[in-house]
């Protein structure tokens, strides 16, 4: 299972390489958030966790630290304004991150243009850890969570939308939850959030901008003062330390092949055949 997954590496790493000349790391661990750009979807918040890796990393350039690339693909809306901005921010942090001296070898982040059928072929076998992170209760189904779990991905997700149901069949063990469940979102909302209690440095860094001189303060002030409506600040924490518990769970290369198979042998419930004999029986009242 390893050699088939470091394969579909390399040869998403080639297929990289010919399409935007990109060089990648495929000895390195590929974190995958694929899907439509949308607030609520959160790559935002993944955004956020690599600036604080590369903060750590310049805090302690010797610290033990897995190598990981971060790969992120997704359309946005023609007329999502903040969607377009968050797109420019990840290939500003990707520009950032990949020229910097401290994080080679170790951090790396690479935006799929034209996100695609042919793309998510490549993508999807190579994938290790699958980003599922939306805001708990804003997530009506998806289907990328469970394609990537088929593939032998290991899920880090928020309780929402099918990850409930990937979690019933992967328990606590094989599946990385963190933040507010929905019933605690709203509570915190009705509670009176207050969004600038939460992480300063991390925005600290996005408000001065990345190598290429573009200032993200725009993004952050919306977090800040628009309300923070998909909750970044207030599960920052608790996603920033299940990301260390999951990578700590993936170091040794023999947990890492086992938590893959477990989402492989375990994924076989979302196949089609069951999703319609379901509904023939509960819904069409339809019998054989």
């Amino acid at each position: 299972l390893a050699e088939i997954k470091a394969e579909n590496k390399q040869r998403f790493a080639r297929w990289a390489k010919r399409q935007q000349g990109v060089t990648l790391n495929p000895d390195s661990i590929f974190n995958v958030q694929v899907k439509r750009l949308h607030e609520y979807k959160r790559q935002l918040l993944c955004a956020m966790r690599i600036t604080q890796l590369q903060l750590m990393l310049h805090d302690d350039p010797d610290q033990p630290f897995q190598p990981r690339t971060f790969l992120f693909a997704a359309k946005a809306a023609p007329g999502y304004a903040t969607a377009k901005r968050i797109i420019q921010l990840l290939c500003s942090l990707a520009a950032d991150v990949n020229a910097d001296p401290v994080c080679r070898g170790k951090l790396q982040v690479y935006f799929l243009p034209n996100y695609r059928v042919s793309a998510a072929e490549m993508l999807m076998p190579a994938a290790q850890v699958s980003e599922q992170i939306s805001t708990a209760g804003k997530e009506a189904s998806g289907t990328g969570n469970m394609k990537l779990m088929m593939n032998g991905a290991v899920t880090i997700g928020t309780l929402d939308g099918a990850n409930v149901e990937m979690f019933e069949q992967l328990g606590a063990d094989n599946m990385f939850l963190f933040g507010l469940h929905a019933d605690e979102a709203e509570a915190l909302r009705a509670a009176g959030y207050d969004p600038q209690a939460y992480v300063r440095r991390v925005l600290e860094r996005m408000s001065r901008g990345y190598a290429d001189g573009e200032s993200y303060a725009d993004l952050v002030s919306s977090l800040l003062y628009g309300g923070d409506p998909y909750l970044l600040l207030a599960d920052f924490d608790d996603y920033a330390a299940t990301h260390e518990r999951l990578y700590a769970a993936i170091a040794d290369s023999a947990a890492r092949a086992r938590l893959s198979l477990v989402n492989i042998a375990r994924s076989g419930i979302f196949a089609a055949d069951r999703a319609v004999r379901e509904y023939a029986e509960r819904i069409w009242e339809v019998h054989a």
